[in-house]
């Protein structure tokens, strides 16, 4: 699988509740985010992923664009949720065994009325 392909599956598979699984495939233990909101651990992470989708759980995600470039994928995904759509940036780093060591995520909700007629994507 390429670094390409797992950030993709990484996304469908946490972004649809199968965090654990998601983690245990695709993210290293030693794992750090860029999140502002959380503590910067996999743990965190993990469990703040979990919480999520618990709460509010996403209706799909689709990854729309995906870029490599040496260990770094860049994805640009639809994030569908019941009351909006968010346009998430995610950046995975790869370490040399193919894991995910580190992670930035940037989101912003999809305005329905907004005034751009070429989107978000």
């Amino acid at each position: 699988m390429t670094k390409k392909e797992k950030a993709i599956q990484f996304l469908k598979l946490a972004g649809t509740g199968k965090v654990n699984e998601a983690f245990d495939n695709f993210i290293a233990d030693d794992f750090i985010h860029h999140n502002q909101y959380f503590e910067g651990s996999r743990s965190t992470l993990l469990k703040a992923m979990e919480d999520a989708h618990a709460e509010d759980p996403n209706e799909s995600i689709e990854t729309k664009n995906c870029y490599l470039e040496n260990d770094t994928v860049i994805t640009h995904t639809l994030v569908k949720k019941k009351e909006m759509d968010i346009a998430v940036v995610h950046i995975f780093k790869f370490n040399s065994n193919g894991k995910v060591t580190e992670l930035w995520d940037l989101g912003q909700v999809v305005e329905k009325d907004s005034p751009n007629q070429y989107g978000l994507f």
